[in-house]
């Protein structure tokens, strides 16, 4: 089967509806290593070359920044009670502890403060943008991470419920002022295919000229169906605040995981550590 064949047959399983992909199009080997993305998180004993690592890390911090502020930063944790720790705060997900690899990627609004202060120039942008830029730069970082260990081979598991322990794992790695945790990540060798996620349908996220959701509601109980057949729920979430209902599709997933408060603190962490929100 040629690469625009593979892509096709990719993008169906995953948006659940056709695509037509010209086998002339360039860069198509590049595509279909994006399109077959699965989080994995079962790894092989295998290691992961320390070279390795750090040729991912010049990856991500090769991606976009904003304005080329370089607004992020990569913790490699190495010291395993340093990480046994971070594990032992999350052990729903014992893949932190059991990773070869760990990465924790870093909003930092210091540097750019730091140069302001190293050159004698004044800094009036301590402001929410700020951090919108720092954790814009960490998420693109991370990302590209991601592309680039799966390029190479490797499986990857962001891990974005550090921030649900955004304090302990900022003094665990001992931030300064205005850095921040933003996500942790998991690589290895993959000891199993994962699973691929299948996403919401195009017509329902890419909108033409205007934004538009107007079949909202069809379009997401048609998701849920499909989901439901290629994935389903293993278990039901919260059952004993909400029960057990007969079909558990994504979105009664979804609404059940945000129907408790999610990260109340945050906010207040992030300006303990010296950013402003206003």
């Amino acid at each position: 089967m040629t690469a625009s064949r593979r892509i096709e047959a990719l993008l169906q399983d995953r948006f659940g509806e056709p695509f037509t992909v010209d086998p002339g199009w360039p860069g198509l080997e590049r595509i279909e290593s994006l399109i077959k993305h699965r989080v994995i998180r079962r790894y092989s004993p295998q290691p992961v070359d320390a070279a390795l690592i750090r040729l991912i890390c010049a990856c991500a911090l090769s991606a976009p920044s904003k304005s080329d502020l370089q607004l992020r930063d990569v913790v490699v944790v190495e010291n395993q009670a340093t990480r046994q720790e971070i594990a032992g705060l999350i052990p729903d997900m014992p893949w932190i502890g059991q990773a070869p690899v760990f990465l924790v990627f870093l909003g930092n609004g210091r540097r750019i403060m730091e140069i302001a202060r190293l050159r004698t120039k004044p800094f009036p942008n301590n402001h929410f943008d700020l951090v919108f830029n720092a954790a814009t730069d960490a998420a693109i970082a991370l990302a590209t991470a991601v592309a680039a260990a799966e390029a190479m081979g490797l499986g990857a598991c962001p891990i974005s419920v550090i921030r649900d322990h955004a304090a302990r794992v900022g003094a665990l790695l001992d931030l300064p002022e205005r850095v921040i945790p933003f996500a942790g990540l998991c690589i290895g060798w993959p000891a199993d295919e994962g699973r691929m996620s299948p996403r919401l349908p195009l017509a329902m996220t890419v909108h033409r000229d205007r934004f538009d959701e107007e079949n909202a509601p069809d379009a997401i109980d048609a998701y849920d169906r499909r989901r439901e057949q290629m994935a389903p729920y293993r278990t039901q979430r919260d059952t004993q605040m909400w029960g057990e209902t007969a079909r558990y599709g994504w979105s009664e997933d979804k609404a059940r995981q945000y129907a408790q408060p999610q990260r109340g603190d945050f906010g207040a962490y992030v300006r303990s550590r010296g950013f402003s929100m206003d």
